[in-house]
């Protein structure tokens, strides 16, 4: 059996002790996230780079060599140039971020089945008309973990909406979290559409964390975007990333569509391809 992570034993007591529940109703409360956040970007947070490096195997050699001012400068790294490409092929679809991914068929009255728990995409978005929109589309959850690279791109290019913000509650995006809280319902998140010249608006979503669990979104304002397009980056927090695409309009590849319907997560990186546009440019 796979031991699991430090991490992973932490959300574990959090979240299925009554001493565990008892710290994290602190632990998400909004004046404790903003402590934190200040702290994690002090000089004073820097002696835990090392050994988080060294707990999570993090090949350092991926990223820029610079010296970082703060954990959450660590945390939010920019990548070498080079170690995420994205491809040239415009019919491809590429995953936003370095992620571990499950494909969704979005049903009238179901969006997401993460640990025997359902979420309408009227809750998630507050929209009726989105989610009829989306209806029979697909939904992509990119689930990051505090090892992966935490910067993402937009995943097609087009003219961006401004961005919509739903306030909430941060709890951890950990599946095992999933048991207790419908995590999707209380996590902050922010969403844009992207309308496109080749598959109707592409919905993109972030999703806060537990603790910090800071979305940082670069632009918040209608604009034309490029698809590879540096969109923004998570503070500290294992986050969420969600894109919805309309009925029709995307192949996904076999390895994702099988392990998707066994409810295995594939690993992503940046810029890899995830299936093809079912629409031609030309439309």
């Amino acid at each position: 059996m796979k031991k699991k992570t430090l991490f992973e034993r932490s959300v574990n007591f959090l979240y299925t002790t009554c001493a565990g529940r008892t710290i994290l109703k602190l632990l998400v409360n909004k004046q404790l996230s903003d402590v934190v956040g200040a702290f994690l970007n002090t000089k004073l947070s820097c002696f835990l780079i090392e050994p988080f490096i060294k707990r999570n195997h993090i090949n350092m050699d991926e990223y820029e060599k610079v010296t970082y001012n703060s954990y959450n400068e660590f945390f939010y790294r920019n990548i070498a140039k080079g170690a995420r490409v994205i491809p040239a092929d415009e019919t491809a679809f590429i995953a936003p971020c370095d992620s571990r991914l499950t494909a969704y068929p979005i049903s009238d009255d179901m969006v997401v089945d993460v640990k025997d728990t359902r979420y309408s995409l009227r809750d998630l978005l507050k929209s009726n008309k989105l989610a009829n929109y989306y209806k029979g589309g697909t939904l992509l959850l990119f689930r990051l973990s505090v090892d992966d690279y935490h910067r993402y791109v937009y995943v097609e290019s087009g003219e961006k909406s401004r961005n919509y913000r739903i306030p909430g509650v941060l709890h951890t995006v950990q599946p095992l979290a999933n048991d207790v809280y419908p995590i999707y319902k209380e996590n902050t998140r922010e969403f844009c559409l992207i309308k496109t010249p080749s598959i109707g608006s592409v919905l993109m979503m972030e999703v806060g964390a537990m603790l910090v669990g800071k979305i940082a979104n670069e632009n918040h304002h209608p604009a034309p975007v490029t698809r590879g397009q540096e969109k923004g980056h998570f503070e500290f927090g294992g986050s969420t990333i969600i894109v919805c695409v309309k009925k029709g309009t995307l192949e996904l590849t076999e390895e994702l569509k099988e392990n998707s319907r066994n409810n295995i997560e594939t690993k992503v990186k940046l810029g890899e391809i995830i299936g093809r546009k079912m629409i031609s440019l030309s439309q």
